[in-house]
């Protein structure tokens, strides 16, 4: 197997920190993504190293074992067995270290050249093992990473969309209430597995788009409704436009600006809890008049005097 710089894939340093590899990689899986190059093989091809590359490194356990073993770091708990296996049965029939390391069965990947040590993976689980008449180890394929992107009101209902991971496309049921940065697993939907082991998983994180009028928190929805003086003041009834529709909101006289008042169930759905509702917030914002005319004027100045 070629070594893959995993790295170099998502352009960022050995250093980096957990935030940057996301950064990284959400930057690059936009830029290849394959419903943005339709055509474009190349992209693709690139596209499946960068989820390669992060499903290594987002993860601090997996990027652990690629740091220390390499391309080999899928096969690092079948690679420790076999170390302790072999270094039992060097001790019980009293024979040196083949791997040139002592009796104790602590090795590194550095312990072997690149060669042997690829070799030793093929022959303790890959080609060796059959040849030998032992059964192959069954691995898991490997987990695929994807994005998708949602407008709030989609977000907002049930329904079903059709996403292309590796120019397959996969047609799946989004709940509603599904939220900002929340990942979803579709068991089975990654990379096919090797001596017949299971495919990977797929793991879609979605990146909801901000409202031009509506804020969401949660379950809660919040939003500003402008009114006029007058209103404020005497009272009234005000339009107002949520989530499912437009509802007669009544306004209190007196009402200050910046005043809130609260509508039950009319916020965004709870997540797979079937008609359950956050609330919506509603926030008054009183508009003040103005080049009021001379009539106008007089009307304020009268109005003044009565309240001194």
């Amino acid at each position: 197997m070629a070594f893959i710089d995993y790295y170099q894939t998502l352009e960022i340093d050995k250093t980096a920190s957990q935030d940057d590899i996301k950064k990284a990689y959400r930057k690059l899986a936009r830029k290849y993504h394959p419903d943005l190059n339709p055509n474009d093989k190349e992209a693709n091809k690139r596209f499946q190293q960068i989820n390669e590359a992060n499903e290594a490194l987002s993860d601090p356990e997996k990027r652990k074992k690629y740091d220390e073993y390499g391309e080999h770091w899928k096969n690092a708990e079948q690679f420790e067995q076999a170390k302790r296996a072999q270094s039992q049965q060097q001790q019980y029939q009293g024979s040196g270290n083949p791997f040139g390391g002592g009796t104790s069965g602590s090795y590194t990947a550095e312990d072997f050249g690149s060669g042997d040590f690829s070799e030793f993976f093929e022959n303790m689980f890959g080609k060796g093992a059959g040849r030998r008449g032992g059964s192959q180890v069954k691995y898991k394929g490997q987990d695929y990473q994807a994005e998708l992107q949602l407008e709030l009101m989609d977000a907002y209902k049930t329904h079903k969309q059709t996403l292309t991971v590796n120019g397959k496309n996969l047609r799946i049921t989004i709940p509603a209430g599904i939220a900002d940065g929340q990942v979803i697993k579709l068991g089975g939907q990654g990379g096919p597995g090797r001596n017949g082991g299971p495919n990977g998983d797929l793991y879609i994180t979605f990146n909801i788009a901000a409202h031009p009028v509506f804020k969401r928190l949660n379950d809660d929805v919040y939003l500003n409704k402008e009114i006029d003086l007058y209103t404020a003041v005497l009272g009234g009834d005000v339009t107002v436009n949520t989530m499912d529709g437009m509802v007669k909101l009544k306004v209190a006289p007196g009402t200050q600006n910046g005043a809130k008042v609260r509508l039950k169930g009319k916020g965004f759905p709870v997540y797979k809890k079937e008609g359950h509702f956050g609330n919506l917030f509603v926030t008054f914002t009183v508009k003040i008049p103005a080049a009021l005319n001379e009539k106008q004027q007089e009307l304020f100045k009268e109005l003044q005097k009565l309240e001194s």
